[in-house]
């Protein structure tokens, strides 16, 4: 995908630091992306998200009043949620295993470790317009197909350790 392709995206950047706020605007300037609002944490990014018609939100994810995990629950799961299909990059230097964990469960689509790279920047964005995820709703989640891989010699239907043999797949 080319970074003219970006041009017509509308981006929200989401992040309680001034300066990254900043270096995230610049970074998605140098990949094309020229229309981006921005919010200084999760409770004013879901009122722009209200306004706004964004294709894209990249996400902090330790913010106050409302951290990154929060704000994507309610973009996914909140009847008064805009866009509950709308791609989240949760970009943020908290990469412990629950962190990561907790995000993915709450709907992000795609990660960033700081520090951000224009590179790592355009790979997620390519990846989530040349390979969008199907969304996927059951009682506890709702958000972007977390398996990422199909396996073709997956002889299932059994997937998960909780899969019990009484709930059988036709």
């Amino acid at each position: 995908m080319s970074g003219s392709a970006f041009e017509v995206l509308q981006v929200l950047v989401v992040e309680d630091n001034q300066h990254m706020r900043s270096l995230l605007r610049s970074l998605l300037n140098s990949i094309g992306i020229r229309e981006i609002h921005e919010a200084a944490n999760g409770a004013a990014a879901l009122e722009i998200l209200r306004e706004k018609s964004c294709d894209l939100v990249l996400s902090d994810l330790a913010m106050k009043p409302m951290d990154g995990i929060d704000f994507t629950r309610d973009v996914r799961q909140s009847p008064r949620s805009a866009n509950p299909f709308v791609p989240v990059i949760m970009v943020t230097g908290h990469t412990e295993r629950h962190k990561v964990e907790a995000a993915r469960d709450a709907g992000v689509t795609e990660f960033i470790a700081k520090p951000v790279t224009a590179q790592s920047l355009f790979a997620r964005i390519a990846e989530i317009l040349e390979r969008p995820r199907a969304f996927v709703r059951c009682d506890s989640y709702f958000g972007p197909d977390r398996r990422r891989k199909a396996q073709d010699d997956y002889a299932g239907p059994w997937r998960r350790h909780g899969d019990h043999h009484d709930h059988q797949v036709p």
